[in-house]
C-alpha cells in the first residue's frame, strides 16, 4: 500500500484491495467485509480514504451496507446470477462492473477533468498546517470553513443570502437524501417530482414509503401549470421536488416564463421545495435564474453534491436550508457522519482561491465537446430509429425509441455487445418513459463510439423485426 500511495492516489489503491478482496470470495452466501477501523488499520490509511472506497463501491453494486452491521459483498458466482432477475437496476449494476465493459448508464461529468490532484496537494499542504492532535474536535455538520465558502457561493443578495449555519454537509448525497426525508417526516406523505427523475432519489422516497405524484416533463423542458395548479388543491402536498437549472437526466432548461409561472403557483400554496441544484453549474450556456432567486427561502431547501463537479474524491452531500436548522443539526449529531475535517479544509480553498471557477469553464467546454460528437453520431446513425433532446448541459442524453420497441431487450441485446445503457423506465416509479434510454457521453478509455452506436441501431431495428 505505502508503494501505491507514492504515485497513486490512496483510495484507488484501497478501492483495488477491496475489488480483488470480493474477487476472491468463494462463498456462495453475502460475505461480511472487514470494518472501515480493521481496514484503516491493515493498510495504513485513514478510515475517511477506506469509506470514500466503499462508497464507491456501493455505488457500483459490488457492496452493500447494513445499518449498525457494515458492509457486505456478493461473491461473482451471485452477482452473475443477478444478472437474470427481474430488479433492472441491480442488472445494470452487476453488469457495469464486468471487465470490458462500455458503460454508457453513468453520469460522472467529472470523469473528463476531475479535480482529484489538486485536492489532494491541498489536502497534504493542509496535513503539514494542522496536525492530527492540534485539530479541533468533529464538527456534525460539517467543517465551519467549507460551510461558509459554501454559504457566500449561493448568497445572491442582502435578502437571498446564506450563512454557515444553514449549511450541512453529509458523507455522500445519499446520506443527506435520507436525513431529509426524515426531518420532513416523509413517509406516508404526498411528494409532487419532476419526471423522468434520477433513480437514486426515486428508489429512496419509495424505500421511505413515501407517496410519489411525478410531473412529466413538456418537450421544450415544461411544466404544465394547469396541471400543478390541480394537483396543489386536490392532493395534500407536503413537498415538490425541482431541478434548479438543467433538468436531468432529461438535460433540458425550463423556459424562464414557464419558471416564473411555476414559482408563483408554489410561492401561493405555500409549498416546501427541494431545489436539486446537483446539476446547478453545469449547463453548457450561462446560468438561468434558479428557482431559489424567485422563491421565498423559508419555504426552500438545497442540496446538491461536489462529486458531480470534482470527481469521486470529494464525495460529500451538501444541504442549505434557513427555516429548518434545529431539527437538521439535531439529526445531522445523531447520525455521526465521520468526514476528514482536511478534506473538507481542502474543498473550501478551492472555491476560495477561485480555482473551482477556473475549472468549470474547462470542464463545461470538455463536455460540450463530447455532447457535439455524440449528437453528430445519433443524427448520422440513429435518425430513423432515436428522437433526443439536444442537452443543455452535464454528461448524458436523453433519447426515445420512434417505434414501439421493448427497451429492456434492447439493453439486454447491448449487453451481449458489453455495452451498458440506461433504460428510461428506470427514471420512474410508475412506468413512465419505458420507450426512452439515457446515454452517457462521458466514459473512461477510448471507445468506438461510432460502432457503438451502430450496434444501437441494430439493437433497436432488431427489437421491431420480432
Amino acid at each position: 500500500m505505502k508503494e501505491h500511495r507514492e504515485n497513486d492516489f490512496a483510495y484507488q489503491a484501497v478501492y483495488r484491495y477491496l475489488t480483488c478482496l470480493i474477487n476472491e470470495m468463494e462463498a456462495e452466501t453475502p460475505i461480511k467485509l472487514p470494518s472501515l477501523r480493521q481496514l484503516a488499520e491493515r493498510l495504513s490509511v485513514s478510515i475517511s480514504t477506506i469509506q470514500y472506497a466503499y462508497s464507491l463501491l456501493e455505488k457500483e453494486g459490488r457492496v452493500y451496507s447494513v445499518a449498525k452491521s457494515g458492509y457486505y459483498a456478493l461473491p461473482v458466482s451471485l452477482n452473475a446470477a443477478f444478472c437474470g432477475g427481474n430488479d433492472l437496476l441491480e442488472t445494470l449494476y452487476v453488469s457495469a462492473r464486468r471487465p470490458g465493459v462500455l458503460v454508457m448508464s453513468t453520469d460522472e461529468p467529472a470523469l473528463l477533468q476531475s479535480l482529484d490532484s489538486p485536492l489532494l496537494l491541498l489536502e497534504r499542504e493542509l496535513v503539514r498546517q494542522y496536525p492530527r492532535q492540534q485539530q479541533p474536535h468533529s464538527q456534525p455538520c460539517g467543517e465551519l470553513e467549507l460551510r461558509t465558502a459554501l454559504a457566500a457561493r449561493y448568497t445572491t443578495s442582502p435578502t437571498r443570502c446564506w450563512h454557515a449555519d444553514d449549511v450541512y454537509i453529509g458523507a455522500d448525497l445519499r446520506g443527506v437524501l435520507e436525513i431529509l426525508i426524515a426531518v420532513l417526516a416523509l413517509k406516508g406523505a404526498t411528494v409532487l417530482v419532476e419526471s423522468p427523475c434520477d433513480w437514486v432519489i426515486l428508489r429512496l422516497l419509495q424505500a421511505a414509503g413515501v407517496r410519489v405524484i411525478e410531473l412529466p416533463l413538456g418537450d421544450d423542458g415544461s411544466l404544465d401549470p394547469q396541471w400543478l395548479a390541480h394537483l396543489l388543491a386536490t392532493e395534500p402536498v407536503r413537498l415538490v421536488l425541482l431541478s434548479s437549472g438543467v433538468s436531468m437526466p432529461r438535460g433540458s432548461l425550463m423556459p424562464a416564463a414557464n419558471r416564473q409561472d411555476i414559482a408563483h403557483l408554489l410561492q401561493a400554496h405555500g409549498c416546501w421545495v427541494l431545489e436539486n441544484d446537483v446539476y446547478g453549474e453545469l449547463g453548457h450556456g450561462p446560468n438561468e435564474l434558479r428557482f431559489r432567486d424567485l422563491l421565498d427561502p423559508e419555504r426552500l431547501i438545497v442540496f446538491s453534491t461536489f462529486e458531480k463537479l470534482m470527481g469521486p474524491e470529494a464525495p460529500y452531500g451538501y444541504v442549505l436550508s434557513r427555516p429548518l436548522s434545529a431539527e437538521l443539526q439535531r439529526t445531522f449529531l445523531l447520525r455521526s457522519f465521520r468526514l476528514s475535517p482536511i478534506r473538507q479544509k481542502a474543498i473550501a480553498r478551492l472555491y476560495s482561491s477561485g480555482r473551482i471557477d477556473q475549472h468549470l469553464p474547462v470542464l463545461r467546454r470538455l463536455l460540450t465537446e463530447r455532447k457535439s460528437r455524440m449528437v453528430h453520431l445519433l443524427q448520422e446513425r440513429l435518425a430513423d430509429a432515436l428522437d433526443f433532446v439536444e442537452p443543455a448541459g452535464g454528461a448524458t442524453l436523453w433519447a426515445r425509441s420512434l417505434r414501439p420497441v421493448d427497451m429492456r431487450r434492447v439493453f439486454q441485446r447491448m449487453l451481449k455487445q458489453s455495452v451498458v445503457i440506461a433504460p428510461g423506465e428506470l427514471f420512474s416509479l410508475h412506468g413512465l418513459h419505458s420507450q426512452h434510454l439515457r446515454l452517457s457521453h462521458a466514459f473512461n478509455g477510448h471507445h468506438d463510439l461510432d460502432a457503438t452506436m451502430a450496434m444501437l441501431g441494430d439493437a433497436l431495428r432488431l427489437e421491431l423485426m420480432e
